[in-house]
């Protein structure tokens, strides 16, 4: 364009700056939202509307935030700001898990294992208490730093006296139904931690495990074998050789078939399906099995077999013998098709022990040793061993004594403890428990009752459901106590005159009581039971010398009251939540203990929909950790990036699957909110102090054709737009915007109307029908990117006309975009704009191989003119009366359409010449301007 004319064009301007800043700028606006209440205002602003209540999972306070925390709390941010624009109130009260082992692991690190074990109880919670304050504190400021709205002055944290109560609250309703029990049962036990582990705090990982295959001499002779008596065995196959001084049963499957092999003199019994197998593995050469009279081999079922006798492998030659018991768990895919029993040591085994009367032997304390002596019950010649340490010990002893068939070392998955990283052991112990099948109200039981309640849930994604259900169906009763110091106490007692367990509504009211006005440090007294006065009586002999239990709940349950704790007891929620969102591994934690926690108490889900999002891992697929160098710390992205970049990052990836970040996919991030930045600076330009939609819009009927289809387009990608939020979808509304962006709007439309907008007369028709259309585009995009590019979003609502801002100040505040036209009206131009869209592409492809061939000198599509051939269904579509002039999309000098059997298209020098004004290829007049340029200027008087 010659300088001469520049004067004369309506060039872009704008104070909306094109570099962002966003590290610098970003906490200044964030102190602007605090300094104004911008979170109180959005509140306020649906003041009466129905609430979307989406209830915050509390994160541990023990560290600063990480990246799957900054996914988490972006994600709800999303959520909440998207559902206050559709008009909902959505309060958002974050919150934190204060107690249990994390933080207590944390204070025993900071100490030293020594010093810890030497302090008091009291003096331990006051130290937990100190570490989860200063932890909640800078975590909090960490998400607010990424622009996340809610009550951060006024949050829920689990260790407050109400929250305290809470637990106990709960824990009344669950006993008075019926499904608190207190019992010897094996649970995981960590020897490290010193306390039960839920289902929740284990992790696997592969071990090295010693398998050991071993016979079992018989004390009794099933029929059909007398004639061995004395050389008859049984074989059986283990992968925990230091379980054998607690065995006292051998498990068979009631249906299988059992034979006996012949080897060495000796008759041993195992599955006849493994027989072959077991031969070959234990070298015993060509299978001979003890055949009966009639020549056939001797055969028997596990339930046949079932109520024979043996000698006790390690304690047989004092007399004690082992039982035959059958089970349906039992497989013949490994081993010899029966397993030695050891109840103390195996959920499996003890519920197979019950139904046989199985006695359940504990020879090992809580430090994973066996306890001293000779006899049942301790470790006998390994007393006082640790049990790993055993292992080699107890394989050698049997090898000695010619019991021992085989050892090999197997690698497999086993269960750690999640603080300390170390295998677990399965222990029976005295522990409390919520029941899962026992009927409670209605006549079904906390299984039947939660499977139920998860079919009303609605699932994102949908398949999750098949997860958490199916773990629902197989998990065993819930082991609540833990023997740690930080949490709140199982609200027991002990008489101390006859030895009853004192619980009942009495005691657990004043307990609730006790801990709503004192917290539950008044538990932790020399006489906590003085405090709740005649309440405390032990019902059996009415003595009044009571010790207060002192274990504590697991700390799930702790996190999982909060339906109650924060949800109902806090005026501005509801009870359910409408949404619960986290992590995948939730489904069998926060999830989970949320879900029996209200249905044992209420019979109702906590949550009326649920959302599971997958890890954070490097850019390689790896587990983020500092020993490979492969963090991304939010904190770091925050003072460099930007939260923007971050908030943008979370969008634009499915976070129902793992999602991988790095530098190099950030830098990606960085490059597509530039792309966004520059589009929204693009149409301010034109639109800021220059256009107001509410004066100078062209009414929609009266578009031009390309406007009108435009239009069309834009309203098509918000209907998906909102249909990708609704669906939390986040990573759709990503990448339609961005298409639409980069592709349709950047080498699109906009690219196309700016000759038309810089150009044409500065109030003609053509001009504002234009900018009625990039109004449009400005206003959605800001509208639909609110939710994601918070702090942007906010810094472009100075620069907007007063009618593009929905009589706000600040973006959070906006209401959800309304479409200038809905489904019905703008369907009908769909077809068209596709076919212009196709067209332009053809004419593209033809432009670039004239530039290539040499038809073409001069480098830009202005100086093109072009032949369409299209097939007759594309050619109505873009000759019909919805149909645009195509040299405007194609932004070259002219277009000649016709009809053929394929869609193709040529492209010649432009007839004419450069306008030197809009440079345009045009018949120029006497004033050298071609005639839309000739009455733009002549309409400035000049």
């Amino acid at each position: 364009m010659a300088n001469e004319y520049k004067k004369t064009t309506n060039l872009p301007s704008t104070g909306f700056p094109m570099r962002a800043s966003l590290a610098q700028n970003e906490p200044k606006r964030l102190a602007m939202w605090e300094e104004n209440h911008v979170y109180e205002q959005m509140i306020a602003k649906n003041e009466g509307h129905e609430k979307f209540v989406l209830h915050d999972g509390p994160p541990y306070a023990n560290g600063p935030i990480h990246l799957g925390h900054a996914q988490n709390k972006i994600s709800k941010d999303v959520i909440n700001r998207y559902w206050s624009m559709r008009g909902y109130q959505t309060p958002y009260v974050p919150g934190w898990d204060c107690h249990g082992q994390p933080i207590e692991h944390k204070v025993e690190t900071m100490l030293g294992t020594e010093k810890f074990n030497q302090l008091p109880t009291e003096k331990i919670r006051e130290l937990c208490r100190k570490m989860a304050v200063e932890q909640v504190d800078t975590q909090r400021q960490g998400f607010k730093r990424l622009g996340v709205l809610g009550e951060w002055d006024n949050p829920y944290l689990t260790y407050v006296n109400d929250y305290d109560a809470t637990d106990v609250e709960i824990f009344k309703a669950i006993f008075d139904a019926g499904a608190i029990t207190q019992g010897s049962k094996p649970v995981h036990w960590c020897s490290h931690c010193h306390t039960a582990l839920a289902e929740a705090e284990i992790e696997y990982g592969d071990e090295v495990s010693p398998a050991i295959f071993v016979r079992f001499e018989m004390t009794t002779v099933p029929e059909g074998l007398e004639a061995w008596a004395g050389r008859l065995f049984v074989d059986i196959w283990t992968t925990t050789p230091w379980t054998l001084p607690a065995d006292d049963a051998v498990i068979c499957h009631p249906e299988a078939t059992y034979v006996a092999l012949v080897a060495g003199g000796r008759a041993e019994i195992v599955a006849e399906a493994l027989a072959e197998r077991c031969a070959a593995k234990f070298g015993y050469g060509e299978v001979e099995f003890v055949r009966g009279e009639d020549g056939e081999p001797w055969r028997a079922t596990g339930e046949q077999l079932a109520h024979n006798r043996y000698k006790q492998p390690i304690f047989g030659d004092q007399g004690e013998t082992g039982e035959f018991i059958y089970a349906d768990y039992v497989t013949l895919d490994d081993g010899t098709g029966i397993v030695h029993c050891a109840p103390g040591h195996g959920v499996d085994d003890y519920l197979a022990g019950q139904k046989f009367g199985i006695p359940t032997v504990m020879p090992v304390d809580d430090d994973g040793r066996f306890f001293v002596g000779d006899g049942m019950g301790t470790g006998g010649p390994w007393s006082g061993m640790e049990v790993n340490e055993a292992n080699p010990k107890i394989i050698e002893w049997l090898r000695e004594r010619g019991t021992l068939i085989l050892h090999e070392d197997i690698n497999h998955s086993y269960p750690h403890c999640w603080r300390c990283k170390e295998p677990v052991i399965f222990r029976a112990t005295s522990q409390w428990f919520v029941s899962m099948d026992k009927p409670l109200r209605g006549g079904k039981s906390l299984r039947e009752q939660a499977l139920e309640e998860l079919s009303k849930v609605r699932f994102y994604p949908g398949h999750a459901i098949k997860r958490i259900g199916s773990m629902v169906e197989g998990r065993p009763d819930w082991c609540i106590s833990r023997q740690r110091n930080w949490g709140v106490p199982i609200p027991a007692f002990t008489c101390q005159d006859c030895g009853e367990t004192v619980m009942n509504d009495d005691t657990l009211d004043a307990v609730i009581k006790l801990f709503r006005e004192k917290g539950s440090d008044a538990w932790f007294t020399d006489d906590p039971a003085s405090y709740l006065g005649q309440s405390c009586v032990c019902p059996k002999c009415g003595g009044h010398h009571l010790k207060a239990n002192r274990d504590i709940l697991d700390v799930w349950w702790d996190s999982g009251v909060s339906h109650t704790a924060v949800c109902r007891h806090r005026d501005n929620l509801t009870f359910p939540a409408d949404m619960y969102l986290e992590g995948s591994d939730q489904h069998r934690g926060w999830f989970m203990s949320s879900l029996m926690t209200s249905v044992g108490a209420y019979g109702v889900a906590p949550y009326k929909s649920v959302v599971s999002q997958g890890f954070t891992l490097d850019g390689q697929g790896r587990k983020m950790s500092k020993s490979l160098g492969n963090v991304i710390d939010p904190n770091k992205e925050c003072d460099t990036r930007g939260a923007d970049i971050l908030r943008l990052w979370v969008t634009s990836v499915d976070t129902s699957n793992d999602i991988p970040c790095d530098d190099s996919i950030l830098d990606h991030v960085g490059e597509a909110y530039r792309r966004f930045r520059n589009t929204l600076r693009f149409l301010l330009g034109e639109i800021e102090d220059k256009f107001d939609p509410a004066t100078d819009a062209v009414p929609y009927d009266e578009l031009t054709p390309y406007d009108k289809l435009a239009l069309a387009r834009l309203c098509q990608v918000h209907d998906q737009v909102s249909a990708a939020y609704e669906g939390y979808r986040f990573n759709q509304v990503y990448r339609t915007l961005y298409d639409y962006v980069i592709t349709e709007l950047s080498n699109g439309y906009l690219n196309a109307t700016k000759d038309r907008v810089y150009c044409g007369e500065r109030d003609g028709f053509e001009r504002r029908s234009a900018l009625t259309v990039w109004a449009q585009i400005l206003s959605m995009l800001v509208h639909d990117l609110q939710p994601i590019l918070v702090y942007t979003t906010d810094e472009v609502m100075a620069y907007l006309p007063a009618s593009l801002r929905d009589g706000q100040q600040y973006a959070a505040l906006l209401d959800w975009y309304q479409a200038p036209w809905s489904a019905e009206e703008y369907e009908p131009y769909l077809a068209a704009y596709d076919a212009v869209v196709e067209a332009r592409a053809a004419f593209t492809k033809a432009y670039e191989a004239a530039i290539a061939d040499g038809t073409l000198s001069e480098k830009t599509t202005q100086a093109a003119r072009a032949t369409l051939v299209a097939p007759a269904e594309l050619h109505a579509l873009l000759a019909g009366e919805l149909g645009c002039e195509l040299a405007e999309p194609f932004v070259c000098s002219e277009v000649e359409l016709a009809q053929g059997e394929e869609l193709a298209c040529t492209v010649e020098p432009a007839h004419g010449e450069k306008c030197p004004r809009c440079w345009n290829f045009r018949e120029l007049g006497e004033d050298g301007l071609c005639p839309r340029c000739h009455d733009a200027v002549a309409a400035l008087g000049e």
